[in-house]
């Protein structure tokens, strides 16, 4: 009977979604409207997050009627400094989601006025350990977007459709998702839309049964792990796998990743917080793999995971226009297609404690190169495992134990 009840709350809330989707059609395309809504998604999410922080820790200490969303934006101020070092960031009352939601309609400057709350939200962390955590977090929600309509009326119409969309959506108690509702809704989207461009959506996302599987097979005989590195970390589902394979609180140390692209860095930092994963719990840079390696310190990593780009120069001028409009750093690897798999043969043995797992996808047709530049670089247990598909789709490999 649970089971019945989980899966009727997702897709009643994959059917929210859609619902949203059909009032922009036509108005925004798919990946544009993917970021509005997670951006919207987001900002729902730390709104509802801090309430609820704040909320029990009033009703604990006694005062069973307090609401923070209903407290003087001058009373709120007093809590501030305490609150970012607690919970990486603040928002006054009056620039809750669920404050906004309830004006927006009357509201004749709505986009001014998200624009100045997403602004607070991230400039409130300013200065603070979770600064990078928050920079530039709404930097792809342009409220002043011709895309969401030609005068400043259509695009607020768009924007109070979007917020009302997702005030709509059964997410739960932030305490409590019977189905982790707003990870579920990030991985719904971004199925949604990477099935819609045409391809896997590799920029941005790896395919749920492939995340799944590498990660599997990356934590054989592991109940838990210190930290999870993954070299070009798209949208962070590799990453967050870690999660639903060992258990929220099994990756002891946190998540590590880079990613080239500002978008998909910028999605992977808000697939980390509507997954519950605190500001102190990952590490995303925006930097060049191949040229910047970031997350090398003192404490080498337990596992690396990556969907690492694997397509030939030929290759790339041999896809579809639709996908081939992508930014080629996104899926092309050098003549060869072996560019950042040679890169983590030949360097990111360094970056895994003696008796590391790495766990790769491969190209189907890449398995003995990929296999023989591990070998050569001196990578052992070095294992390959086909896709439901019969194809060789992931290599396996360990450092070495020390003598």
């Amino acid at each position: 009977m649970a089971d019945n009840k989980k899966e009727m709350e997702r897709e009643e809330l994959h059917r929210a979604i859609w619902a949203i989707a059909d009032e922009l059609r036509g108005a925004v395309d798919g990946w544009d409207f993917k970021n509005y809504v997670l951006g919207t998604m987001f900002y729902r999410y730390v709104s509802e997050n801090l309430c609820s922080y704040i909320n029990t820790g009033e009703i604990e200490a006694g005062n069973a009627d307090f609401d923070y969303a209903a407290m003087p934006d001058e009373e709120a101020e007093e809590a501030r400094d305490g609150l970012v070092e607690e919970k990486g960031f603040f928002i006054l009352p009056s620039e809750l989601f669920c404050n906004v939601c309830v004006m927006a309609a009357d509201d004749e400057n709505l986009n001014e006025t998200l624009e100045r709350v997403f602004r607070h939200i991230e400039e409130s962390a300013k200065g603070s350990a979770s600064e990078n955590s928050f920079a530039g977090l709404f930097d792809d929600y342009d409220v002043n977007s011709n895309k969401l309509g030609a005068t400043v009326a259509k695009r607020n119409e768009k924007l109070v459709k979007l917020l009302q969309g997702v005030a709509a959506m059964n997410l739960g108690d932030v305490k409590d998702h019977d189905i982790d509702a707003f990870g579920d809704a990030y991985e719904y989207l971004m199925t949604m839309y990477a099935s819609n461009a045409g391809k896997s959506g590799g920029e941005f996302f790896t395919p749920a049964d492939v995340s799944e599987l590498l990660t599997l097979l990356g934590t054989v005989g592991k109940t838990e792990v210190n930290k999870v590195y993954d070299p070009a970390c798209g949208s962070g589902s590799l990453l967050l796998k870690a999660v639903k394979v060992l258990g929220h609180d099994a990756v002891r140390n946190g998540f590590f990743g880079q990613e080239i692209n500002i978008t998909t860095y910028n999605l992977c930092r808000i697939n980390m917080f509507l997954h519950d994963i605190g500001f102190d719990k990952f590490s995303i840079a925006c930097e060049d793999t191949l040229t910047n390696p970031q997350h090398w310190d003192d404490e080498p990593f337990e596992l690396i995971v990556s969907n690492p780009p694997y397509l030939t120069a030929q290759e790339m001028r041999e896809l579809q226009p639709e996908v081939a409009k992508e930014p080629a750093m996104a899926l092309e690897a050098g003549d060869d297609g072996l560019v950042f798999y040679r890169a983590i043969a030949e360097h990111y043995q360094k970056a895994l404690r003696p008796g590391g797992a790495l766990a790769l996808e491969i190209g189907w047709q890449q398995r003995e190169a990929v296999e023989a530049l591990l070998e050569a670089n001196g990578w052992v247990d070095i294992t390959c495992r086909k896709d439901f598909g019969g194809n060789d789709r992931c290599v396996m490999a360990r450092r070495a134990e020390q003598a």
